[in-house]
């Protein structure tokens, strides 16, 4: 069965080398992956990792897009935990806007990086007003809808093609709540390889999306 291939880059920062280089790298990667005819190249966020020079892959993502033409960029995933649901929506509208059906949005539940980052990246949240996981995913849906009412902002600019939105995980829980939503499900076998838990989490999904079957797994 013919099957169709996608990278994902940590933009890691060899021994003797810095950001800069493994920034140019990772877009010789993206470069060379389109050449050889892959699908997708997905860059991830990691934060206060002094040998990953990815912590803003919606940043990286732009840059990305203009150095190709055809292959899907994305990231792989953007820490929703840290950020608003609506500025998440407004930033890959406006990369889908730049290269239209060429944009993913792949987003964890992870904290991307360690208790001090953490902190800092959500020194400006309420906790009593932040919303549920689940809930933001929700959100992010009615954003990118394009629906709008006269007590809804609207996420501009609207795209002619909206982002493809997938959800990373490696649970049965993760699965179930990308099915519930109607994401794809992108599983992180790189953090839970164990051939079981994959077999149940893609049953599971396949279950509670009415048969669909993801079609994504993070290699291990």
């Amino acid at each position: 069965m013919p099957y169709l291939l996608s990278l994902l880059d940590k933009s890691p920062i060899d021994a003797g080398k810095n950001a800069t280089d493994a920034l140019r790298t990772t877009a010789k990667l993206a470069v060379r992956a389109e050449e050889l005819g892959y699908q997708r190249f997905w860059v991830a966020e990691h934060h206060s990792m002094a040998n990953l020079a990815s912590s803003a892959p919606e940043v990286l993502i732009g840059y990305l897009l203009a150095k190709t033409s055809k292959i899907r960029v994305g990231s792989g995933g953007v820490m929703l935990q840290h950020y608003s649901a609506y500025k998440v929506a407004e930033t890959f509208n406006l990369l889908s806007s730049l290269a239209p059906g060429r944009v993913d949005l792949g987003v964890g539940k992870a904290p991307g990086g360690f208790p001090l980052s953490t902190r800092a990246l959500q020194a400006a949240v309420d906790p009593e007003r932040k919303p549920s996981f689940a809930d933001q995913l929700a959100e992010i849906n009615a954003y990118l809808s394009a629906e709008s009412s006269a007590d809804t902002a609207v996420a501009t600019p609207i795209p002619t093609v909206s982002p493809e939105r997938y959800l990373l995980g490696a649970s049965v829980e993760s699965a179930k709540l990308a099915a519930e939503k109607g994401w794809e499900l992108v599983f992180a076998g790189h953090l839970n390889g164990d051939p079981e838990n994959l077999r149940k989490t893609f049953e599971a999904y396949e279950a509670a999306s009415g048969g669909k079957r993801p079609i994504h797994r993070a290699p291990s």
